[in-house]
């Protein structure tokens, strides 16, 4: 018979532990989209891009927040319905990153404009009529310091996400298992 193990690859306890790594996720995703929102135009020149990425890293914190509230009550609806969201919300930020990183790649030059030109957006760009000017960090790291960010918090952002989706798989599991004992009426705890 094979052996089980409750708890192999979990780095912290496992319901403490994937509520804390859903609060991670909850809040970097809705600063990234907040982000997104606010400078977004001025890394994605095509009108509803950036507002598209951004609404999907407030989707992916949404889910994170469903998947706080799920473990915190212990509800085994809501935990079976994150153990299905997961695996969309993968796909589709796996999709957004590559996308993003694509874009991001090809709108090299008009980045460098608008570093160039004192931070003001690019004329594709400028039917946005916002008074903002692109922040001055990004302009003195370079694009290639910008692009390599990107890239290693899009890469990051999905381990998280996976790990998310272990968790809440490892957590369902425990609940079908524990489920299954018996409880306090027709025979005592466990049938002792």
């Amino acid at each position: 018979m094979a052996r089980r193990c409750d708890n192999c690859l979990l780095l912290l306890p496992l319901r403490a532990g994937a509520i804390a790594w859903a609060t991670v996720i909850f809040v970097y995703s809705v600063i990234g989209g907040i982000i997104l929102f606010k400078y977004g135009p001025f890394w994605f020149f095509t009108y509803p891009e950036w507002q598209i990425y951004g609404g999907v890293s407030l989707g992916i914190g949404a889910v994170a927040l469903m998947n706080m509230i799920a473990l915190s009550s212990r509800s085994v609806v809501f935990t079976r319905a994150c153990k299905f969201f997961w695996p969309f919300v993968i796909v589709i930020s796996a999709v957004r990153a590559i996308i993003m990183i694509v874009e991001l790649n090809r709108y090299q030059t008009e980045i460098t404009w608008e570093c160039n030109n004192g931070g003001q957006i690019w004329v594709s760009a400028a039917a946005n009529t916002s008074t903002t000017s692109i922040p001055s960090t990004f302009c003195t790291s370079g694009f290639s310091t910008l692009f390599e960010a990107f890239i290693i918090s899009l890469l990051v952002d999905l381990v998280f996400q996976l790990y998310m989706f272990f968790l809440t798989w490892r957590y369902s599991k425990r609940q079908e298992h524990y489920d299954s004992m018996k409880g306090p009426f027709h025979g005592g705890f466990y049938n002792a």
